[in-house]
């Protein structure tokens, strides 16, 4: 099938699941992933209960593609999986929905996939930490995915039951999803060890895409602005004193900082960068920003400027 056939499938089957469906903001309890046009995937009916069941396929009884369904007892094989055949399956009896499963394609099996993922996968997926404590956060960014979840670890790279999916904790901003993670790494020991983020996501046209990225700690290490806590003349000069933010690692003594601070000159309006604390008396305002100098990090955010009134 070519991009184009694919567009115009997607077309017509997002405005009929619109109408059948409320929009994917979750991932479903119970799914499969195929790949174009050459997997076939089972389904299965979950219920306690005998008896025979029938299937409907995006609440439709009568498919229009029965040609590529099979039923064995409570199993449903889906062959030959293109467009028209995602979406949600769901089982009944006497009226009654027993359970429900959806399908889904993988967005590596297209055939336009290597120009895709070539221009969005470095951007997908972007992560933080504030400090070498156990917590980071990670940020998705591509906006057309409903639900998005991230997992750390073999297991979800692998795709294990034993992984723990963290799903995004709000609905998406302007920026994308936004996720808090945890790890086991020491904060003091030499890192050797790279943390593995997978991520899975899914939209309203069925389409699946599976993200993993590798990356050390120290890579991902932007501290949070410092704390400009005081100022003091010394003859000529202002001795400015900076902290590292509250949420830097501690102690501070191992976990050490180096600041960068930005004035302007009163005089003449001239701006300068120093990473002395010693910088000249008459200057009009100043801010700070710090990093991490033993692996040197992005450096953080400039605080807020800051009126010098010496």
């Amino acid at each position: 099938m070519t991009l184009l056939s694919w567009i115009t499938a997607f077309l017509l089957i997002g405005a009929t699941a619109a109408d059948q469906q409320a929009k994917l903001n979750h991932f479903p309890e119970n799914f499969a992933v195929a790949k174009q046009g050459k997997d076939s995937v089972s389904l299965t009916c979950l219920t306690t209960t005998t008896g025979p069941v029938t299937w409907k396929h995006n609440n439709d009884e009568e498919s229009d593609f029965k040609d590529n369904m099979s039923q064995s007892g409570h199993n449903l094989t889906v062959r030959d999986v293109e467009a028209p055949l995602l979406g949600e399956y769901s089982c009944w009896r006497d009226g009654t929905k027993l359970s429900e499963s959806h399908l889904f394609i993988h967005l590596q099996s297209l055939h336009f996939h290597s120009l895709l993922l070539f221009i969005i996968a470095d951007s997908l997926l972007t992560c933080r930490a504030k400090s070498y404590d156990c917590n980071f956060s990670c940020r998705w960014t591509e906006g057309r995915y409903g639900a998005v979840r991230l997992g750390i670890g073999p297991d979800c790279t692998n795709g294990l039951p034993t992984c723990h999916w963290v799903s995004s904790s709000a609905q998406p901003d302007s920026e994308g999803f936004q996720f808090e993670l945890t790890h086991n790494l020491s904060s003091f020991g030499e890192e050797s060890t790279m943390l593995e983020v997978t991520a899975e996501a899914i939209d309203d046209d069925f389409l699946f895409l599976k993200k993993t990225k590798k990356f050390y700690l120290r890579d991902i290490v932007v501290p949070d602005s410092p704390r400009i806590v005081s100022m003091k003349v010394v003859q000529s000069q202002l001795n400015v004193s900076i902290e590292p933010p509250s949420s830097w690692s501690t102690p501070h003594s191992f976990f050490a900082l180096e600041h960068e601070i930005e004035y302007i000159l009163r005089d003449n309006g001239e701006t300068i960068i120093s990473s002395s604390s010693l910088i000249p008396k008459k200057i009009s305002k100043l801010r700070a920003r710090s990093r991490d100098p033993l692996v040197f990090s992005t450096w953080s955010q400039w605080t807020p400027w800051k009126n010098v009134t010496h």
